[in-house]
């Protein structure tokens, strides 16, 4: 497997667990508050995200990769 789609593949997985992570942890403390169930509430919402945005970052983000290139040529 050439270098750079194991980087490509190694910042999904890491970006993913970093977005997912933040965002579901602010969405279930906003809506269901510090609750006595709060991490066990957050750990499983935490881990359905993951697993739909891994194959969205990996299939989605090719294709927003090129429309960026397309809206911001580089000149350079």
């Amino acid at each position: 497997m050439k270098t750079e789609l194991k980087q490509k593949i190694a910042f999904a997985l890491l970006m993913g667990i970093v977005t997912t992570g933040v965002i579901s942890f602010t969405l279930i403390s906003i809506n269901v508050g510090f609750i006595e169930r709060f991490w066990q509430i957050w750990l499983r919402s935490w881990a359905m995200a993951y697993i739909v945005v891994i194959p969205a970052i990996l299939i989605i983000g090719p294709k927003i990769q090129l429309l960026v290139h397309r809206l911001i040529p580089h000149n350079e």
